[in-house]
């Protein structure tokens, strides 16, 4: 070999020396100087012992807990353990025969294989787990019991926010954000569980237990010398106010729609309803599974979140954004009227107004108190047609701007999966739909919430923020902080955004309008003493093809409002489907909510209406009796009208 090779040769005998020197020293490290694990190999009465951790708490914004950690248990299994047991008394306290007791321990073997541990029998029943218990030395070393922490929900309310918790699936499993869970645990399925899983779930710990000669836990191993502590869940505080949430589900009770409230100056959601609920209590514990599937194919669609995934055409609740829009562009002025006489026949069709009195829509502040729609739909008109655009389609596709501004059109980015986007037609929509042949007469109707439109709850009650704020708005909201954590995953919704261009002045000709729907117009019922309340009411039209044919069903109810006028506290938007006006169903529920939360009470002048609310049912008769919704309902579920009366009004 060449002398210039040799000192490349030494380099690399070197490297490989000094490698093989490594290994023979840790390995005389672990085999010799460590004696953890020679102890743990050598202790084959050594129980290996998983420590699940506390799961985070939940509080409301006033500190209570609206959910709670209990102890269930259950039984594992390890197949190549199982040796030599009484199968047939294992059966009778289980309550099940020998061909499920083969099926389970396949499906462990399949799921988990031989050797590791799988969930046999999951949350056993106190009655199960007390003979089991007794009896447990009969069944190891193949079984064990393994202690559980489940949740319960004190208030049974908030269950399409709360979210449940339940045994992770195999497929879930396999994917590299779960690569630290293992066959048999929990994790958060849906809501605030599932979003907020990370800082929820803690850290499990490891115990090492003596077994005696019959298999039972005798004591820690080596003083607890090897056990590893588990780490507690760190605990969500949310922006819900749990009482107003209560009263939310009570008030809807019987009825297919939802109510959104939220605090303009955060953002963080007060309220969300959706209805028919359910109990979560019901999604707990040892039938979790049974009640799954009886909510799932319940026919008033319980586990489907109406508040952030129901979509409705607004109606005239939408008349305000119109406004804005063409105040903004100064297209029009407040002065600016329109000689309605009861309908509107400018494209050829007659479109229907309420009112057909001289005068009713004479500016911009009548026109929204009277709701007027001949105003708001030839409003759109003025607002698409205006030369300043050059063509029809621009001006369309400038008012869809303003739309996606006001937050419709587009997931708004809530804290709890599921979220719908909604519908706003632009102009790519508005050429397929009519094949490029178009014009501000095709969808005039969006001018007053019909049409090419359709906004969830949650994103009309943003709205309201907005306008509230007079152009401001935080991305809607539940948890405000979570403890011990440097909290950059709510970094979004500390930031302020702004609908850029809208002036405050501009704001102020609408708010002062929405005053006088709730002053004299068709939302005084959502009144409240001593507070200046702004709102709009929306009938919005209904309508379902059955067997082909396009049928108008009856109306869907909406209002939306925000309280006080100045330095408003609470947005709200309420929608009662197949009810007929807004301000006769919508208005009265928001009134009453609002008036909750900012007075803590509710006036006792208010009973008969809150009676009214309560007895007042809008779900199917046909879907009712099919539906399992006494069983479902909630915090509803087991008060009288009179019981529920009695709460919030004292003799």
């Amino acid at each position: 070999m060449s002398v210039y090779n040799q000192p490349r040769r030494r380099v690399i005998q070197l490297i490989i020396l000094g490698m093989v020197l490594l290994i023979i020293t840790r390995l005389f490290f672990l085999q010799v100087v460590e004696k953890k694990y020679s102890k743990l190999a050598d202790a084959n009465a050594v129980l290996r012992k998983v420590v699940y951790p506390s799961r985070g708490m939940i509080y409301d914004r006033h500190g209570r807990s609206v959910l709670r950690n209990e102890v269930m248990y259950d039984l594992v299994v390890t197949p190549a353990s199982v040796k030599n047991i009484d199968t047939n008394y294992l059966c009778q306290i289980l309550q099940i025969d020998k061909v499920e007791f083969r099926k389970r321990i396949v499906n462990a073997i399949v799921k988990n294989g031989r050797v590791r541990q799988s969930v046999f029998s999951p949350l056993l029943p106190p009655e199960i787990f007390g003979r089991l218990q007794e009896s447990m030395y009969l069944f190891q070393p193949g079984f064990e019991l393994m202690q559980r922490q489940i949740r319960s929900y004190p208030y049974a309310a908030a269950a399409n926010i709360l979210g449940y918790i339940g045994e992770i699936a195999p497929q879930t499993l396999a994917l590299p954000a779960y690569k630290d869970y293992q066959m048999g645990d929990y994790l958060g399925m849906t809501g605030l569980e599932k979003t907020y899983e990370n800082v929820l779930v803690g850290q499990r710990g490891i115990q090492y237990l003596v077994k005696d000669n019959l298999n039972r836990p005798q004591g820690p191993y080596e003083k607890g010398e090897f056990d590893t502590a588990a780490i507690a869940g760190k605990n969500l505080r949310l922006s819900l106010d749990i009482d107003l949430q209560v009263l939310g589900e009570r008030l809807m009770r019987n009825k297919i729609g939802s109510v959104v409230a939220i605090d303009p100056q955060t953002g963080g959601i007060l309220a969300m309803v959706s209805s028919p609920t359910f109990d979560p209590n019901l999604l707990s514990g040892s039938y979790r599974t049974r009640n799954f599937s009886k909510l799932f194919v319940d026919t008033t669609k319980p586990l489907f979140n109406r508040a952030m995934q129901g979509t409705y055409p607004p109606g005239s609740s939408m008349k305000p954004l119109t406004a804005l829009v063409a105040l903004d562009e100064g297209i029009i002025t407040p002065s600016f009227g329109y000689p309605c006489r009861g309908a509107y026949t400018a494209c050829g069709r007659s479109i229907a107004c309420e009112h057909s009195e001289p005068g009713h829509a004479a500016n911009l502040r009548l026109a929204i108190s009277h709701s007027c729609n001949s105003y708001f739909v030839n409003l759109y008109r003025l607002e698409v047609d205006s030369r300043k655009w050059g063509s029809v389609r621009k001006g369309h596709q400038r008012w869809y701007e303003y739309m996606r501004s006001f937050g419709l059109g587009h997931r708004l980015g809530v804290d709890i999966p599921g979220e719908y986007s909604g519908t706003v037609a632009d102009t790519n929509m508005m050429n397929k739909n009519y094949h490029g042949q178009w014009n501000s007469c095709s969808e005039l109707y969006v001018g007053m919430g019909q049409g090419a439109v359709a906004v969830t709850p949650l994103q009309m009650a943003n709205a309201m923020c907005i306008i509230a704020n007079r152009g401001s708005y935080f991305l809607p909201h539940f948890v405000q902080t979570i403890d011990n954590d440097k909290e950059e995953q709510l970094k979004k919704y500390r930031e302020k955004h702004t609908v850029a261009h809208v002036t405050d002045t501009v704001y102020k000709s609408v708010i002062y309008g929405m005053e006088d729907v709730v002053e004299s117009g068709t939302g005084r019922n959502a009144q409240i003493e001593g507070v200046i309340v702004c709102g709009k009411t929306g009938t919005a039209q209904n309508n379902a093809r059955i067997n082909g044919e396009l049928v108008k069903l009856k109306n869907h109810a909406f209002f939306v409002a925000f309280a006080p006028r100045d330095n408003p506290r609470i947005a709200i938007a309420v929608i009662v489907e197949n009810s007929g006006y807004g301000g006769t169903y919508a208005a009265p529920i928001a009134g009453m909510m609002m008036e909750k939360y900012l007075h803590d009470t509710i006036s006792v002048k208010k009973k008969p209406m809150m009676k009214t609310m309560l007895d007042y049912v809008t779900i199917d008769p046909v879907i009712r009796e099919k539906s399992k919704l006494d069983s479902l309902n909630g915090a509803t579920a087991k008060l009288t009208t009179d019981q529920i009366l009695n709460v919030y009004f004292h003799n």
